[in-house]
């Protein structure tokens, strides 16, 4: 049996994901005139950032070549930023998880899940930065104020993105191990936890991987590690030492998230 295929001169287009061309070309414009007018707005000091180009062109001439005279004060830093990441990491894991079982709606109940919400919000609310002047005025200058800083970075990522995984397991596991006789720590421990297992372990890996970045940011307003041997470079003005450790800093999380991205592929 055949068929007869008539062509009709019509050509197939994707449609556009506004299909109202009024409104398409109204949020276009709409777009245009806001970015015109924040440009228009915003206080740019012209002079001021003409007058910054000469400095801007001593500064990099200064720290051309790098200086790795000062190896030993480099490698100290590092080494402190590599144990402020890790130990705040390995916190931050700890407090997640119970903290990711609190915000799950399917487990927790409802007066437990708001208080679980409330401190993975409180956790994300504010930058790594502004949580390490904080720890940094509360307990001073040093690695404690960036471990404190990193594990409260490391709850609100962990714990939100553990809570969502929680949220979408299979619910049949869960309902033979009750319909078994399996109290709640066995049922979590037995059907949810080998679930959710996957993604604690790539979680842990990518947050690791992140602290290790931030630990070099918040060490610029003093909690510890090899950002504070950055910042102190620059009051030197010794641009030379800053620009080796600048392309330390690159080489290290370089390496890191080569490592850390192998490792996700093995246990994917």
């Amino acid at each position: 049996m055949s068929s007869t295929v008539q062509k009709t001169g019509r050509t197939w287009k994707k449609p556009p994901f506004i299909a109202n061309p009024m409104l398409r070309w109204g949020l276009l414009i709409a777009v245009v005139a806001y970015v015109w007018w924040a440009i228009t707005t915003l206080p740019f000091d012209w002079e001021r950032i003409q007058d910054g180009v000469p400095r801007a062109i001593r500064i990099f001439k200064g720290a051309f070549p790098p200086s790795f005279i000062r190896g030993e004060l480099l490698f100290d830093g590092f080494m402190e930023s590599i144990k402020i990441a890790i130990v705040s990491t390995l916190l931050g894991l700890a407090l997640s998880v119970p903290i990711a079982f609190a915000s799950a709606s399917n487990i927790a109940p409802k007066w437990l899940y708001t208080i679980g919400r409330g401190v993975i919000i409180v956790a994300r609310s504010f930058h790594p930065v502004i949580v390490a002047i904080l720890f940094v005025k509360a307990v001073g200058f040093g690695p404690l104020a960036g471990i404190l800083t990193l594990t409260v970075y490391s709850i609100g990522f962990v714990a939100k993105m553990l809570a969502e995984r929680i949220e979408e397991i299979d619910w049949g596991q869960v309902e033979a191990i009750r319909a078994a006789g399996g109290a709640t720590f066995v049922t979590l421990l037995y059907a949810v936890i080998p679930q959710i297992m996957p993604r604690q372990i790539g979680l842990s890996i990518y947050q690791l991987d992140s602290n290790l970045r931030a630990s070099a940011i918040v060490g610029i307003v003093g909690a510890g590690g090899i950002g504070s041997t950055l910042l102190n470079a620059f009051g030197r003005y010794d641009y030379d030492f800053a620009l080796a450790i600048t392309l330390c800093i690159i080489g290290v999380i370089l390496v890191s998230e080569a490592i850390s991205g192998r490792i996700r592929r093995n246990l994917w």
